[in-house]
Protein backbone atom coordinates (compact mmCIF):
# COMPACT_ATOMS: atom_id res chain seq x y z
CA UNK A 1 0.00 0.00 0.00
CA UNK A 2 1.42 3.37 -0.97
CA UNK A 3 2.14 5.90 1.76
CA UNK A 4 0.97 9.39 0.89
CA UNK A 5 3.68 12.00 1.51
CA UNK A 6 3.03 13.85 4.76
CA UNK A 7 0.56 11.26 6.02
CA UNK A 8 3.12 9.15 7.96
CA UNK A 9 2.27 9.38 11.64
CA UNK A 10 4.88 11.12 13.77
CA UNK A 11 6.42 9.69 16.93
CA UNK A 12 4.26 9.56 20.05
CA UNK A 13 4.47 12.81 22.06
CA UNK A 14 6.32 11.16 24.97
CA UNK A 15 8.90 9.56 22.69
CA UNK A 16 9.38 12.80 20.81
CA UNK A 17 9.83 14.75 24.04
CA UNK A 18 12.39 12.22 25.31
CA UNK A 19 14.33 12.32 22.05
CA UNK A 20 14.29 16.12 22.15
CA UNK A 21 15.52 16.19 25.76
CA UNK A 22 18.36 13.78 25.00
CA UNK A 23 19.35 15.71 21.87
CA UNK A 24 19.38 19.00 23.78
CA UNK A 25 21.34 17.47 26.65
CA UNK A 26 23.84 16.03 24.16
CA UNK A 27 24.49 19.54 22.84
CA UNK A 28 25.26 20.73 26.37
CA UNK A 29 27.66 17.80 26.90
CA UNK A 30 29.27 18.53 23.52
CA UNK A 31 29.85 22.14 24.54
CA UNK A 32 31.49 21.06 27.82
CA UNK A 33 33.66 18.51 25.99
CA UNK A 34 34.97 21.22 23.67
CA UNK A 35 36.02 23.25 26.71
CA UNK A 36 37.39 20.21 28.58
CA UNK A 37 39.75 19.20 25.77
CA UNK A 38 41.98 22.09 26.84
CA UNK A 39 42.11 21.11 30.53
CA UNK A 40 41.80 17.29 30.66
CA UNK A 41 45.52 16.65 31.26
CA UNK A 42 45.52 18.46 34.58
CA UNK A 43 42.36 16.75 35.84
CA UNK A 44 43.65 13.32 34.78
CA UNK A 45 46.83 13.85 36.81
CA UNK A 46 44.72 14.76 39.84
CA UNK A 47 42.55 11.66 39.35
CA UNK A 48 45.56 9.41 39.89
CA UNK A 49 47.31 11.59 42.47
CA UNK A 50 44.41 11.83 44.94
CA UNK A 51 43.97 8.06 45.55
CA UNK A 52 47.73 7.55 45.62
CA UNK A 53 48.17 10.12 48.38
CA UNK A 54 45.24 8.90 50.46
CA UNK A 55 46.06 5.21 50.21
CA UNK A 56 49.75 5.74 50.84
CA UNK A 57 49.45 8.16 53.75
CA UNK A 58 46.33 6.89 55.50
CA UNK A 59 45.87 3.40 54.12
CA UNK A 60 49.40 2.10 54.57
CA UNK A 61 50.65 4.43 57.29
CA UNK A 62 47.59 4.38 59.52
CA UNK A 63 46.88 0.70 58.96
CA UNK A 64 50.29 -0.13 60.43
CA UNK A 65 49.30 1.66 63.63
CA UNK A 66 45.93 -0.14 63.70
CA UNK A 67 47.31 -3.59 62.93
CA UNK A 68 47.49 -4.60 66.57
CA UNK A 69 43.86 -3.61 67.17
CA UNK A 70 42.34 -6.37 65.04
CA UNK A 71 39.94 -6.05 62.11
CA UNK A 72 36.66 -7.18 63.69
CA UNK A 73 35.14 -3.68 63.69
CA UNK A 74 36.03 -3.35 59.98
CA UNK A 75 34.21 -6.50 58.96
CA UNK A 76 37.34 -8.66 58.97
CA UNK A 77 39.27 -6.71 56.32
CA UNK A 78 42.50 -4.77 56.58
CA UNK A 79 42.19 -1.02 57.04
CA UNK A 80 43.69 -0.32 53.61
CA UNK A 81 40.97 -2.47 52.01
CA UNK A 82 38.31 -0.78 54.13
CA UNK A 83 39.53 2.72 53.34
CA UNK A 84 40.11 2.50 49.56
CA UNK A 85 36.46 2.02 48.43
CA UNK A 86 35.28 4.64 50.92
CA UNK A 87 37.70 7.20 49.51
CA UNK A 88 36.48 6.37 45.99
CA UNK A 89 32.85 7.15 46.88
CA UNK A 90 33.69 10.27 48.89
CA UNK A 91 36.00 11.60 46.15
CA UNK A 92 33.11 11.38 43.68
CA UNK A 93 30.98 13.32 46.15
CA UNK A 94 33.61 16.05 46.50
CA UNK A 95 34.27 16.33 42.76
CA UNK A 96 30.56 16.47 41.94
CA UNK A 97 30.00 19.07 44.64
CA UNK A 98 32.72 21.32 43.24
CA UNK A 99 31.53 20.89 39.65
CA UNK A 100 28.02 21.90 40.76
CA UNK A 101 29.03 25.13 42.49
CA UNK A 102 31.57 27.51 40.94
CA UNK A 103 31.34 26.24 37.31
CA UNK A 104 27.52 26.40 37.40
CA UNK A 105 27.56 29.83 39.03
CA UNK A 106 29.95 30.99 36.32
CA UNK A 107 27.60 29.83 33.58
CA UNK A 108 24.59 31.44 35.30
CA UNK A 109 25.95 34.80 36.41
CA UNK A 110 29.59 35.49 35.61
CA UNK A 111 29.98 34.38 31.98
CA UNK A 112 26.23 34.05 31.27
CA UNK A 113 26.70 30.93 29.15
CA UNK A 114 23.20 29.72 29.98
CA UNK A 115 21.70 33.01 28.82
CA UNK A 116 23.31 32.50 25.42
CA UNK A 117 22.43 28.79 25.30
CA UNK A 118 18.76 29.45 26.13
CA UNK A 119 18.59 31.86 23.16
CA UNK A 120 18.78 28.68 21.03
CA UNK A 121 16.19 25.85 20.98
CA UNK A 122 17.88 24.42 24.12
CA UNK A 123 15.56 24.52 27.15
CA UNK A 124 16.17 24.48 30.88
CA UNK A 125 15.58 20.75 31.32
CA UNK A 126 18.11 20.13 28.53
CA UNK A 127 20.62 22.17 30.53
CA UNK A 128 19.99 20.20 33.71
CA UNK A 129 20.18 16.77 32.06
CA UNK A 130 23.23 17.83 30.04
CA UNK A 131 25.11 19.17 33.06
CA UNK A 132 24.31 16.10 35.17
CA UNK A 133 25.40 13.87 32.27
CA UNK A 134 28.61 15.86 31.95
CA UNK A 135 29.33 15.54 35.67
CA UNK A 136 28.59 11.82 35.36
CA UNK A 137 31.16 11.58 32.55
CA UNK A 138 33.78 13.41 34.62
CA UNK A 139 33.09 11.14 37.59
CA UNK A 140 33.37 8.05 35.38
CA UNK A 141 36.86 9.04 34.21
CA UNK A 142 37.90 9.81 37.78
CA UNK A 143 36.41 6.59 39.22
CA UNK A 144 38.09 4.54 36.49
CA UNK A 145 41.48 6.05 37.32
CA UNK A 146 40.75 5.43 41.01
CA UNK A 147 39.90 1.80 40.31
CA UNK A 148 43.22 1.35 38.51
CA UNK A 149 45.04 2.63 41.60
CA UNK A 150 42.98 0.35 43.87
CA UNK A 151 43.97 -2.56 41.65
CA UNK A 152 47.65 -1.62 41.95
CA UNK A 153 47.22 -1.85 45.72
CA UNK A 154 45.55 -5.28 45.34
CA UNK A 155 42.28 -4.20 46.95
CA UNK A 156 39.53 -5.43 44.52
CA UNK A 157 38.48 -9.03 45.21
CA UNK A 158 36.87 -9.91 41.86
CA UNK A 159 35.95 -8.46 38.43
CA UNK A 160 32.61 -7.48 39.98
CA UNK A 161 34.55 -4.61 41.53
CA UNK A 162 33.90 -2.76 38.26
CA UNK A 163 30.32 -2.28 39.50
CA UNK A 164 31.80 0.14 42.02
CA UNK A 165 32.37 2.65 39.20
CA UNK A 166 28.67 3.25 38.37
CA UNK A 167 27.84 3.12 42.08
CA UNK A 168 30.41 5.84 42.79
CA UNK A 169 29.18 7.91 39.84
CA UNK A 170 25.57 7.66 41.07
CA UNK A 171 26.73 8.78 44.51
CA UNK A 172 28.34 11.88 43.02
CA UNK A 173 25.36 12.73 40.80
CA UNK A 174 23.09 12.43 43.86
CA UNK A 175 25.01 15.38 45.31
CA UNK A 176 25.30 17.30 42.03
CA UNK A 177 21.53 17.65 41.54
CA UNK A 178 20.65 19.47 44.79
CA UNK A 179 23.82 21.58 44.75
CA UNK A 180 23.03 22.79 41.22
CA UNK A 181 19.64 23.85 42.56
CA UNK A 182 21.35 25.64 45.43
CA UNK A 183 23.71 27.41 42.98
CA UNK A 184 20.68 28.63 41.04
CA UNK A 185 19.49 30.51 44.12
CA UNK A 186 22.80 32.33 44.66
CA UNK A 187 23.85 35.69 43.21
CA UNK A 188 27.50 35.27 44.27
CA UNK A 189 29.76 32.53 45.61
CA UNK A 190 29.43 33.52 49.29
CA UNK A 191 27.25 30.50 50.10
CA UNK A 192 29.65 27.87 48.75
CA UNK A 193 32.24 28.07 51.56
CA UNK A 194 29.65 27.26 54.29
CA UNK A 195 28.29 24.48 52.06
CA UNK A 196 31.67 22.75 51.95
CA UNK A 197 32.60 23.63 55.53
CA UNK A 198 29.39 22.53 57.27
CA UNK A 199 27.96 19.85 54.95
CA UNK A 200 30.43 18.30 52.52
CA UNK A 201 33.42 18.08 54.88
CA UNK A 202 31.44 16.59 57.82
CA UNK A 203 29.88 14.04 55.45
CA UNK A 204 33.36 13.16 54.20
CA UNK A 205 34.45 12.45 57.78
CA UNK A 206 31.34 10.83 59.31
CA UNK A 207 29.59 8.80 56.57
CA UNK A 208 31.55 5.58 56.83
CA UNK A 209 34.59 6.48 54.74
CA UNK A 210 37.21 6.19 57.49
CA UNK A 211 35.42 3.99 60.06
CA UNK A 212 32.08 2.15 60.38
CA UNK A 213 29.22 4.46 61.32
CA UNK A 214 28.27 1.86 63.96
CA UNK A 215 31.12 3.32 66.02
CA UNK A 216 29.24 6.63 66.29
CA UNK A 217 26.66 7.47 68.99
CA UNK A 218 23.19 6.23 68.00
CA UNK A 219 21.79 9.69 67.21
CA UNK A 220 24.75 10.61 65.00
CA UNK A 221 24.68 7.17 63.36
CA UNK A 222 21.09 7.74 62.21
CA UNK A 223 22.01 11.13 60.76
CA UNK A 224 24.98 9.61 58.91
CA UNK A 225 22.83 6.77 57.57
CA UNK A 226 20.34 9.30 56.14
CA UNK A 227 22.91 10.86 53.82
CA UNK A 228 23.57 9.76 50.21
CA UNK A 229 27.29 9.26 50.86
CA UNK A 230 26.63 6.54 53.43
CA UNK A 231 24.59 4.53 50.91
CA UNK A 232 27.19 5.13 48.19
CA UNK A 233 30.02 3.95 50.45
CA UNK A 234 28.09 0.75 51.30
CA UNK A 235 27.54 -0.05 47.60
CA UNK A 236 31.08 0.80 46.48
CA UNK A 237 32.72 -1.07 49.36
CA UNK A 238 30.50 -4.12 48.81
CA UNK A 239 31.37 -4.24 45.10
CA UNK A 240 35.12 -3.75 45.56
CA UNK A 241 35.41 -6.28 48.39
CA UNK A 242 32.93 -8.74 46.79
CA UNK A 243 30.87 -8.57 49.96
CA UNK A 244 27.68 -6.83 48.88
CA UNK A 245 25.11 -6.69 51.70
CA UNK A 246 21.66 -8.17 51.14
CA UNK A 247 20.21 -4.67 51.58
CA UNK A 248 21.93 -3.34 48.45
CA UNK A 249 18.60 -2.74 46.59
CA UNK A 250 17.55 -0.35 49.35
CA UNK A 251 20.81 1.60 49.10
CA UNK A 252 20.51 1.78 45.32
CA UNK A 253 16.84 2.82 45.47
CA UNK A 254 17.69 5.55 48.00
CA UNK A 255 20.28 7.08 45.66
CA UNK A 256 17.99 6.89 42.59
CA UNK A 257 14.96 8.38 44.35
CA UNK A 258 17.07 11.07 46.05
CA UNK A 259 18.58 12.07 42.70
CA UNK A 260 15.18 12.15 40.96
CA UNK A 261 13.55 14.31 43.64
CA UNK A 262 16.44 16.76 44.03
CA UNK A 263 16.88 16.86 40.25
CA UNK A 264 13.28 18.02 39.83
CA UNK A 265 13.77 20.65 42.53
CA UNK A 266 16.94 21.80 40.76
CA UNK A 267 14.99 22.09 37.51
CA UNK A 268 12.37 24.30 39.13
CA UNK A 269 15.01 26.54 40.72
CA UNK A 270 17.02 26.83 37.49
CA UNK A 271 13.87 27.65 35.53
CA UNK A 272 12.88 30.33 38.03
CA UNK A 273 16.35 31.86 37.78
CA UNK A 274 16.89 31.64 34.02
CA UNK A 275 13.44 32.10 32.45
CA UNK A 276 12.10 35.63 32.83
Amino acid sequence: MAVIAGSRPGPPPLTGALEGALAGAARVVQRNLLVYRRTWRGSLFGSFLTPLLYLTAMGIGLSQLMASGGTTALGGVEYLDFLGPGILASSCMQTASFESTFPIMGKIAWRRNYEAILATPIEVHHLLIGELSWIGFRLTTMATAFMIVLTLFGIPRSPLALLAIPAAVLTGVAFAAPIMGFAATRHNDAGFAPLFRFIINPLFLFSGTFFPVSQLPDAVEWVAAATPLYHGVVLVRGAVLDNMPSTWPLHLAYLVVFTAITGYIAYRLLRRRLVK
